[in-house]
């Protein structure tokens, strides 16, 4: 009994610490720069740019993170933004209209000419050749790899944050008092959005050519899901500067600001959650190259990684005990107007996914689709949060968790 008592101690014990590692953890940067950007390419091979004053400051790893080595930039100022197409093509731009392209990974970094000595914040591309990278009341195109940059009409002049485009004709621009930017035709024109907001917006996000997400100061998001013919407000839960967002489909979500905030979406943005970060610096930059894996990068060299979408048992959806089987509950209250909770378990590390459909069969609503670690869990499925809102009704909600499969109904009862 007493061997039995010692094993399950050092069972919880190390339970707990891998918890709280898989959440938001700490890796060595070995500078206390500021840093700005951070991309990855897959799970081994990423960048992450900055600098302090007069100086730049680029890392790369070859190991997830592991170890981050400074290449050879070529370039002593401060960088902004970095994105990569593919393990060796990549670009950065920062103050004085620098840009700078790598084909072998980040080891080498060669400067192109921007033919301006604006400050450049984003740059994005959508292949080896096309890309546009923004700045203060400049917006940059090229179709030839950055051989040559040549300017855009934006019809509006302010100072520009953050550029992404889903493909080669379709894009967004977004920068200071609310300003947001579109495009269909490659930047040929374009036309400017209405936000509903003075908030400088920092960054921008989109899946398709309908949904997208923006982010800035005094904790404002911003969701479309009709292409920014509406940009509506989602509850952040906090006031800070928010400067970064990043989705890896159209449910799964993380934004990073001020003060280590790290808020994770599991339903598109209806609601956020806080995650742990571990910090108090701020973070400028969050980057996942799938739902579980990603890096927050910010003051002080800080750099964070998770590899399980930083869920530790600090975070909000996350009950503290351990389960020994799957089980799913009813949810509470039931019938509900208009949210209700759902709690789930899991014994073991599974990939969970839990959906809600009509009395048809047709899917209305992604409540999780992840890897979740050993634990209890609960979730709250809000009606109003999909398109138009549900309808009263009888409606379904099915979790899958390795072979396990469970089904209730709930009723929505307006």
């Amino acid at each position: 009994m007493k061997n039995l008592s010692i094993l399950f101690i050092a069972f919880l014990f190390l339970h707990f610490n891998t918890i709280a590692q898989e959440g938001w953890f700490q890796q060595t940067s070995g500078i206390s720069d500021w840093l700005r950007s951070v991309y990855f390419t897959d799970n081994n091979k990423g960048c992450t740019v900055g600098g302090w004053w007069a100086s730049a400051t680029m890392l790369i790893t070859t190991n997830g993170g592991t170890n981050w080595n400074p290449p050879i930039s070529g370039t002593t100022v401060w960088l902004e933004s970095v994105h990569f197409k593919d393990n060796s093509t990549g670009w950065a731009v920062g103050y004085e209209g620098t840009i700078l392209k790598t084909t072998d990974g980040g080891t080498n970094w060669i400067p192109q000419t921007s033919g301006t000595m604006q400050m450049l914040g984003s740059v994005h591309f959508v292949d080896n050749n096309t890309g546009w990278a923004v700045g203060w009341d400049i917006i940059l195109k090229t179709t030839n790899g950055g051989t040559n940059w040549n300017p855009q009409p934006s019809a509006i002049s302010e100072q520009f944050q953050s550029v992404h485009f889903i493909d080669n004709n379709t894009g967004w621009v977004v920068g200071s008092f609310g300003t947001i930017l579109h495009t269909t035709n490659g930047g040929t024109n374009w036309n400017p959005q209405t936000s509903g907001t003075s908030n400088w917006l920092l960054s921008v996000h989109c899946i398709d050519n309908n949904r997208g997400w923006t982010v800035g100061y005094n904790g404002i998001i911003l969701n479309t899901t009709n292409g920014g013919e509406n940009w509506n407000p989602q509850p952040s839960g906090t006031t800070g500067d928010l400067e970064s967002v990043h989705f890896v489909d159209n449910n799964t979500g993380w934004v990073v600001g001020h003060q280590g905030a790290i808020l994770k979406t599991t339903n598109g943005g209806a609601n956020w959650k806080n995650q742990n970060s571990g910090t108090t610096y701020n973070l400028y930059s969050v980057y996942f190259i799938d739902n579980i894996t990603g890096w927050a990068v910010g003051e002080a060299g800080t750099i964070l990684k998770t590899t399980n979408g930083g869920v530790s048992l600090i975070d909000e959806d996350v009950i503290e005990e351990i389960p020994t089987t799957y089980d799913l509950t009813q949810n509470y209250p039931n019938p509900f107007n208009p949210s209700t909770t759902i709690t789930y378990q899991v014994p073991e590390l599974s990939l969970v996914t839990l959906k809600v459909y009509d009395v048809l069969g047709m899917e209305v609503a992604t409540l999780v689709n992840e890897e979740k670690v050993i634990g209890s869990y609960k979730v709250e499925f809000d009606a109003q949060s999909t398109a138009g809102g549900l309808p009263s009704g009888i409606y379904f909600y099915r979790l899958q968790a390795g072979d396990f499969i469970e089904t209730k109904k709930m009723v929505l009862m307006k």
